[in-house]
């Protein structure tokens, strides 16, 4: 609750701040439906209309709310985009883009991409607290946990020991158990060691965190690692920080074939065609830090990924058109003058 007596909760995939103390009720006529007419689904349990009137909203409350509409009508792409959510760990998303929270100039700009890419997951490192300056500003200052969802990760971590530390304290910091594994080989290329990886995947699985686990572009790796219990696999399109682009898309391709759990690319994006490939491809998803924070304008390239991302994914279930290696004319030669 901020001071002036709102909370902050999301409304049909929208963030809204609405007056504290509010009943679903009480929104409903404020959004301007009638009680009586709608269903409504709180934190995906959907809750009895006869109630409506008793129950508060409370600060971070996910609320869904439907009513009976004519079918029949094919709906358009934007229908298409907002319908086509995601779930990890039977948490359900509508955005498929997770962006970091490194290399911004300050807080205040990355809340403001964090915003422009519609982005409803966040990747945070975990590092020691600033005991000379304990009032610093700090991420969830403006970065509202209750609304975003954090995933703490073990970027710079080397080996699985040093990962798994890391997360053990994420979880005592935060109760998080969704989180993001990256064992790191070596320092130049940042490249995973997919023997630590999958040391640290099994451990991490059988202590009840569920590991998106960042990886090499190797589809036997990553069949290893889901039967390992990885809850999504995170295959990179090119080194961490790079911005080459997707470098081995046949290999993302079979692995996305592959897998039974969500696979998204992780790293190497560095403009938005490149976010739009790799959801061509069939990814559920992609992770990018740097190719924002980098861009000249980070708010203006954060909202240029949000429209790939969506483009990618509503061109991957439209179905691309075949490759052919001659011309084919796209009007008729019949009656032709």
């Amino acid at each position: 609750m901020t001071t002036d007596g709102t909370i902050s909760i999301r409304v049909n995939g929208e963030h809204r701040r609405v007056t504290q103390g509010i009943t679903l009720a009480g929104l409903a006529a404020e959004l301007g439906l009638d009680p009586s007419k709608v269903a409504v689904e709180r934190n995906l349990e959907v809750v009895p209309r006869s109630t409506l009137a008793d129950v508060p909203v409370e600060d971070g409350d996910e609320l869904e709310i439907v009513h009976f509409v004519g079918g029949g009508d094919h709906p358009g792409p934007a229908g298409d985009v907002a319908d086509d959510s995601w779930t990890v760990a039977g948490r359900r998303f509508r955005s498929r883009l997770i962006v970091g929270t490194g290399k911004y100039k300050d807080f205040a700009q990355n809340a403001a991409a964090v915003a422009a890419s519609g982005a409803e997951i966040v990747t945070v490192a975990v590092r020691r607290v600033n005991i000379a300056d304990p009032k610093a500003p700090m991420l969830t200052d403006f970065i509202d946990p209750k609304v975003i969802t954090y995933l703490p990760n073990t970027a710079g971590c080397f080996t699985a020991d040093d990962a798994i530390r890391t997360l053990r304290l994420a979880r005592e910091a935060g109760g998080w158990t969704l989180v993001k594994l990256e064992v790191l080989g070596e320092a130049k290329t940042l490249y995973p060691d997919m023997i630590e990886t999958l040391r640290a995947t099994e451990i991490l699985a059988k202590e009840g965190f569920e590991p998106m686990v960042y990886c090499a572009d190797d589809p036997i790796a990553a069949k290893r690692l889901e039967d390992a219990g990885a809850v999504a696999i995170m295959p990179l399109g090119a080194p961490i920080g790079s911005g080459l682009g997707l470098q081995n898309p046949v290999m993302i391709r079979l692995i996305v074939e592959g897998a039974k759990v969500p696979v998204l690319v992780d790293a190497g994006v560095g403009t938005a065609s490149d976010a739009a490939a790799a959801m061509e491809l069939g990814c559920d998803g992609v992770l990018m830090n740097t190719a924002i924070a980098e861009a000249k304008d980070p708010v203006m390239m954060a909202s240029a990924m949000k429209s790939a991302v969506a483009s990618g994914r509503l061109a991957y279930r439209a179905g691309r058109m075949g490759r052919r290696m001659y011309a084919d004319p796209s009007s008729p030669l019949a009656g032709l003058i």
